[in-house]
């Protein structure tokens, strides 16, 4: 049903401030497909702050984005892209934001909706794992990162950002791939625990073969998780905690390709950019990236 509230300014150009800049009739939330949920939180970072900043940089140059993806010859936002207010973030600790992401996504979800969740710091990603493993069986998370976030505690806490794969893999199953720092401890963990961890090096192995090595480890339903620091700094360098090494855009756009061919994607954030550390250049990877998963998760 069109929207009557802007009628009396007639054809007058707007600004909507929403992903894709998609005006109140492009963006329905009872028709829409995806929903985008901005949580501008960054409460345990350890280094450098500022990823609440995020998920407006991400939207603001979301709005420089073509329609039409050339790769799978769609025009994306066709499926309906609604952006929803951005969650308060809550200060008493990151438990209760982590409570406040579940109910966010859990409600998202049950009314049929693809969560693109921008973040803010990569804790938020518990509470929406706990809302995907709620209402989805046979779910698995694919999570890339440049760390390993393995730490049972850090600095005091068990649900902060170096603990998030941690809390995650006591979720559901847990596929990383990017890592290329991490600790004694969570070597040790990862060892003893047989978790899937593809570390990252200059070295990599033929594309197609990786790729395959990483599907067979995922089960029907994946939720995708990417810490942006997963690219190299050369790649997108405003990132909290940025390390040398990463993976390049076409790596990790051919990895997600080949997870949506094989796999059902019932949604994905995209964490820890912190616009002020580094060029605009990442605002716009970030934005591109949430769009292109759109339209993989869409494809079926």
């Amino acid at each position: 049903m069109p929207d009557k509230t802007y009628d009396w300014l007639g054809d007058v150009p707007l600004q909507w401030n929403t992903f894709l800049d998609t005006s109140p009739q492009q963006s329905d939330p009872e028709t829409a497909h995806v929903y985008v949920i901005p949580v501008p939180y960054d409460s345990t970072t350890s280094y450098k702050s500022g990823a609440r900043e995020g998920p407006n940089a991400i939207i603001e140059a979301s709005r420089q984005l073509e329609d039409l993806d050339l790769e799978l010859m769609r025009d994306i936002s066709t499926v309906g892209i609604h952006t929803t207010p951005a969650l308060d973030p809550d200060v008493s600790g990151p438990e209760a934001m982590i409570s406040r992401v579940r109910t966010a996504v859990h409600s998202a979800v049950s009314l049929g909706k693809l969560v693109a969740m921008l973040g803010g710091e990569h804790t938020i990603t518990i509470g929406a794992v706990q809302a995907m493993a709620d209402l989805h069986s046979d779910l698995s998370v694919l999570y890339l990162d440049a760390h390993a976030d393995m730490r049972d505690s850090y600095m005091g806490s068990r649900w902060g950002h170096a603990s998030v794969a941690r809390r995650v893999c006591e979720i559901a199953p847990l596929v990383q791939v990017g890592v290329r720092s991490a600790s004694v401890e969570e070597i040790a963990f990862i060892g003893k625990e047989d978790i899937p961890v593809f570390f990252w090096s200059g070295a990599t192995p033929d594309k197609e073969i990786q790729a395959n090595q990483v599907t067979e480890q995922l089960s029907s339903n994946v939720y995708i998780s990417i810490d942006l620091d997963v690219f190299d700094p050369s790649e997108i360098a405003a990132v909290g905690t940025p390390e040398p090494g990463g993976m390049r855009w076409n790596e990790v756009i051919g990895l997600l390709r080949a997870v949506s061919q094989r796999h059902n994607i019932v949604g994905f954030d995209l964490v820890e950019l912190s616009p002020s550390l580094g060029p605009i250049a990442g605002a716009y990877a970030a934005a591109k990236l949430a769009y292109k998963l759109m339209g993989y998760a869409t494809s079926k």
